[in-house]
This record gives C-alpha cells, structure tokens and sequence, in this order.
C-alpha cells in the first residue's frame, strides 16, 4: 500500500520522522516534504536559533535515509510569504503545511497536538506523535565530577572546567586536545532533544545566537556567531545543597529572618552562593509553614516541590506578578534582579505587602543599596527593603539593617539642615555605618566613619593652629567648611587681630570658614582654695598638687578667670583688673566662690 506522508516542523526537529522512516513501518511510503517546512527552519537558523540548525540537518538525514531505502521523496507546496513569516506564531506556516496534505490526499504527521486538532476539524488525515519523556544519555555529563561547579567547551580551545567550593575555586583544564565544531554541535543536539522531551527541562531565553536552557540540575547557554566569536556551550551546576541551620547564622539574625524581615536582599559577587542561600531561605520560610513563590530566568533555584517557580510570563515578570498577587503568597524569591523594570516589580510587590527576597550582583552590600536610588523615591527604600545580606565565599560576611528617621546628617550640626535620612547599621552590633539622604539635587550614600574621621583631623588642624593665641582654646566643628572656636576674652583680640587680619589669614591657610567665641570652660573637678591679700594683688592659693594645672574661678556661678597655678602655688590677680576688682568685690560681700580644676 502507497502511503503519502506530509510532516510539519515539529516532527523534522524532534526526530520522530526520522525514527519512522528507519522502522520497517515505512515500506511502501512516499515523503512530501512542504516547501513551507523548509523555509521556516531556513528562516530559523539565519536568526542562529538552534532548531533550525536541528531540523535542517534532520532533513539532510532524511534525505539519506530516503536514498538508501529507496523511498520517494519530494517537495511541494506554495513557498510562505514575508507576511506568512511574519504571522508564522499565530499558525500560518501551519496553515500551509495542512493546504499540502490535503492537496496531496497525504497523512499529516505532527507532535504539535494543536496542529493535530485544526487538521481532524478540517478532515485531514493526521497521525500525532507525542513526544514521550525519556532520559537520555548526555555526552558532557561524563566530564563532570562530585566537585565541578561548571564546563567550560569553546571550538579550537581545550576543555576547561571550574571545580571546588565557593571561595577556592580552581579553574582547570580537562584536556590538551581542543574542542571541535563537531563535537560541540554534537552535545547541543543532544541537550536540546532531552530539553524537548524530559519533563525536568525548560527552554528560558532564545535569542539570535544565544539559547538559555535548564535541564535538570544544568544551566546551559548556547552560544553562536556573530554573537560569539566561536561556537561556545557553558554547562553550570550546584554543588551543594545547603540548609539555613547550615550557614551558622547568629539567633539573632535567625529571629529577624523568622519575624520581622519582610523586604530581603541578598548581594554578593559572582560565584560567591547567592543562589544556594536564597534556596535555603526559600526553604526555611516554606518549613515555618509560608506560602512560597519564585521569580526566575533562568528556573536554577534548588527547592522542593511545595516551592512554585516561575518564568517571566509571555516574556515580562511584570505580568508574572499580576498573578503572584492574585495567588497571594506570603514570600517571594526574586532571583537575579538586573534590568530597571526587575527593580520595580519587586517594590511593586512588596508595597503590596508580599515578603521579598531579592538577590542581585554586588561588590559590597551598599551597592546593592545603590542600585535601587533613582528607581525608586529615597523615602520609600526602607519600606522595601528592610535587610541585607551580603555573602562572599559562600558565607554570610556583613548583615545591614535600614530605617528612616528626620535628623541632621552625621558631620552637620545646625538644625536647619535636618531633614530625611535613611540609616544604614550593622545588624549585629547596631553601629551606624551608613546614611543616605538628599544634599542639593542629588541622593548620595554617605560613610559615617569617613566623616567623623575627616570632622577629627579637621578638627586637630583648627585647634593646632588656635593653641598659640589660647592653650586652653576649644573647637568645635560644624560642617567641612565651618568651625567655631572659643577662646577666653583675653585671647580674642590677639586670635582675630587688627581689622580681622590674624583671623582671615588662619581661615585662608586651613581652608575653612572660623567664627570666634567667648570660652565658657566646664567645671571639671572642685579644687580647695585660700584667698590673701597682697599690696597690689590678690593671691589664690593651692595646695601642691595643683601645681601647673589649669583652673576656673567661678563666682555665685559665673565664670570669673582661668588661669595656670604657678610654680609657687598661687594664682596672681591684680587689683586693677577687672577680674581682681570683681573677685575683692565677692569677698567683701561674702559671695560664694568656687575654684575647678580642669
């Protein structure tokens, strides 16, 4: 019996034609390949997408096959349009393949269980073949050892592979031969057949010379000229598991992930077990009895089944979190934010009141900070992040906390200059590390350490410079640009000089703007004291330990003079002064004098 035969693309690239017409069933067979067939995988490998280099060599196989078994085979058909091409998502490629099958008075073959239905309505012969999953045997797995995190096979370059623990990565080479064309088109077949057909395998991205797929436990990414210079497959895996009690976390931090931690992010470099932690916590959430979900592209997060992973739907995660939010999960695990809008579903979604967990690239855990200012307002970052969590060698090695609280930015002490700053500490110890906050037009991330170290030796260079008009000078500096200094009243004439000179000459040499006070020392310690007249002055006198200290006069409160003990003992007044004058007067009038030593 002749039997005519009409395939579609999906049978030419699955390989079902081709098992087909190596069984004995095809005796007596005719193959009529559609024009359409042919020109949809030839429009496929011109975008250097891997089902078109598949099919077209499935076709060249077929051809042979055909030879040898003496089968006939032919093309016919009408050749699709430039709009036929354009349309062929919405079905009319399919469309012209169903026209030649019943045209021809063929059986349609197809694995595209929507093709097999319009060709049954509109009475075609069609034979569906399902594609069943199976698990294949995979070349490169061979080279993969207990320890290989990734391989590495580039054409014209010898095999190299990454293997250790993050944090002692190694990278080595597998073998002094290089990899051939051959060979590597050879394992990007087999990767892609097992992607069709294992139920543990997903297509993630398809691009023009770039194919992302998870395969298991695999990562793989596919790469062709022109996008790459050579033919390059890069196979990644974990190499471990971990739970949360496995990271040794303080009970402290595991009470904060436990009830207050709602908006989390995990940073870290490249390789350094982002991905693990956030499966661990992912995990840790769904034991504590949570409902949790996944945003992923690649889906490479290890969780259990009760954890739901999704892709971007229809391309977008921002469709993706329409749904999350009608399913209303209690966490979220954002894995690899990266582009803009990534930034903006995962706050969308935690003003929304969802817990996130993000995880993005970070050489530090303020960059990770960093890379949400100016993608959301500076007010709201507290809100949407609460913690993060920064990991290195596969480690926890820094946990901030942020809040929001009106103050006066650390190194600025004039009230007026409050205003809104997020605060950035150390979880463990609760020391400020950080301050972000508005200064002008622009938001900027401030180390607090940087400013107390810079308002210190500012600091020491002032009260170097004053000490020579008034060793008992003190100063106090406001900002990078202003300081105030205080000196006594004896001092302040010297300190600023005729017509200002002393005073501008200083603010030239230090670079900073000094406005002078009246000194009005502390108290310090409360000294015994004896007070005597002689001839023109009045004498304070100290027992022998004061001897060279500096102490403060005070009267009913009031600050009267400071002065240094002398070698004898004693602090000289004159009667003359106005300083003598009002300390004769207190005596008279049996007011009450104090003296301190500073």
């Amino acid at each position: 019996m002749h039997t005519k035969i009409v395939p579609d693309t999906s049978v030419v690239i699955n390989g079902k034609l081709t098992e087909y017409l190596q069984s004995e069933e095809s005796k007596g067979c005719e193959v009529i390949i559609p024009v359409a067939v042919v020109d949809e995988l030839q429009a496929q490998a011109s975008k250097k997408r891997e089902p078109g280099f598949i099919g077209l060599n499935e076709l060249k196989r077929i051809r042979d096959i055909c030879a040898e078994k003496n089968i006939p085979i032919r093309f016919s058909g009408e050749r699709p349009s430039l709009e036929d091409i354009k349309l062929a998502r919405s079905g009319r490629i399919d469309a012209l393949i169903r026209d030649v099958a019943k045209a021809e008075g063929a059986t349609l073959y197809t694995s595209d269980y929507v093709q097999a239905l319009v060709a049954e309505a509109e009475g075609i012969s069609v034979r569906y073949i399902p594609v069943e999953p199976k698990r294949f045997e995979l070349s490169f797995e061979r080279y993969f050892t207990h320890e290989m995190l990734s391989l590495h096979l580039k054409e014209g370059a010898p095999p190299m592979a990454k293997v250790g623990k993050p944090g002692n990565l190694t990278l080595t080479r597998l073998r002094d031969e290089p990899c051939t064309q051959q060979e590597i088109s050879e394992m990007i077949n087999e990767i892609i057949e097992a992607a069709r057909s294992r139920g543990d395998s997903s297509i993630e991205i398809v691009r023009s010379g770039a194919l992302v797929i998870q395969l298991g436990p695999y990562r793989i990414a596919i790469a062709r000229p022109p996008f790459s210079d050579g033919l390059e497959l890069t196979i990644v895996r974990p190499i471990v598991k971990l739970t949360l009690e496995d990271y040794h976390l303080s009970q402290k931090l595991i009470e904060r992930l436990r009830s207050r931690a709602e908006g989390i992010l995990i940073a870290g470099q490249p390789g350094s077990g982002k991905t693990t932690f956030a499966s661990s916590l992912a995990e840790f959430y769904a034991r504590q009895g949570k409902i949790v979900k996944t945003l992923e592209s690649p889906r490479d997060l290890q969780v259990g089944p009760e954890v739901t992973q999704y892709g971007p739907l229809e391309g977008d995660f921002e469709k993706t979190a329409e749904i999350l939010l009608l399913v209303r999960p209690d966490y979220t695990v954002f894995d690899e934010i990266r582009k803009g809008k990534d930034f903006q579903v995962f706050a969308d979604m935690r003003l929304a009141g969802v817990g996130m967990i993000g995880v993005v690239h970070a050489s530090n855990p303020v960059d990770a900070i960093q890379r949400f200012i100016g993608r959301v307002e500076l007010g709201m970052i507290p809100h949407i992040i609460d913690t993060v969590i920064f990991l290195k060698d596969g480690e926890v090695k820094q946990v901030y906390e942020l809040s929001l609280i009106v103050k006066v930015p650390t190194g600025m002490v004039e009230a007026d200059l409050a205003r809104p700053v997020v605060e950035v500490r150390d979880f463990e110890t609760g020391r400020l590390e950080y301050e972000i906050y508005t200064f002008g037009d622009e938001n900027v991330i401030v180390p607090v350490s940087d400013v107390k170290q810079k308002l210190s030796g500012i600091k020491d260079r002032v009260l170097a410079a004053v000490s020579r008009f008034d060793p008992n000078a003190r100063v106090e500096v406001v900002s990078t640009d202003k300081a105030i200094v205080r000196v006594s009243k004896e001092s302040i004439p010297r300190l600023i000089g005729r017509k200002g000179e002393t005073i501008r000459r200083l603010e030239e040499e230090l670079g900073i703007r000094l406005d002078v006070e009246l000194l009005a020392p502390t108290m310090g310690e409360e000294v015994r004291f004896k007070v005597v007249e002689s001839g023109k002055t009045v004498d304070v006198l100290f027992d022998e330990d004061i001897i060279g200290k500096t102490i403060n006069i005070y009267v009913e409160g009031e600050h009267l003079l400071t002065a240094v003990v002398g070698k004898k003992g004693r602090v000289r007044v004159s009667k003359s002064s106005s300083s003598g004058k009002a300390l004769m007067s207190a005596l008279v009038a049996g007011k009450e004098i104090k003296v301190f030593r500073t």
